[in-house]
């Protein structure tokens, strides 16, 4: 396991996992989240290739912090079929402030251990990562 300089540990399953969605596209996103009794990051869902943004945004809790990475599909103007990793750093305004406060300090440690992701998210409420958003970032 990965120390976190806030003193979260990172769990090896999460870097395995990640490794999977990106080089053999096994998931379309992870949800991680912190456990703070063992102070480590963990894997708390995987998404299947088929689901979609729908099934990925009811996958996080309302009022709970959790890191997550998506594998977004898209065409460029060219037509061209690509893909973008993000990782989404949702903070809704109605989580608890320690938790935000833990999520925010171990946010940068926990994501260079996931090598390889594109573009980076930082949301509040659902309008934060909206498809539009998503698309607006890809360029």
């Amino acid at each position: 396991m990965a120390n976190a300089a806030s003193g979260m540990a990172v769990h090896d399953e999460c870097k395995l996992k990640f490794l999977e969605l990106k080089a053999k596209r096994t998931y379309r996103y992870i949800v991680f989240k912190i456990e703070e009794k063992q102070k480590q990051v963990v894997v708390e869902k995987l998404g299947e290739p088929a689901n979609g943004y729908d099934d990925f945004t009811a996958s996080l809790p309302a009022d709970e912090c959790r890191y997550a990475v998506y594998d977004f599909d898209f065409v460029t103007e060219e037509n061209c079929q690509k893909s973008r990793i993000f990782f989404i750093a949702w903070s809704p305004d109605t989580s608890r402030v320690r938790s935000k406060m833990i999520y925010a300090s171990s946010k940068d440690r926990f994501k260079r251990e996931l090598d390889g992701i594109q573009v980076e998210l930082q949301a509040t409420d659902p309008t934060e990562m909206g498809l539009d958003v998503f698309k607006s970032r890809v360029n």
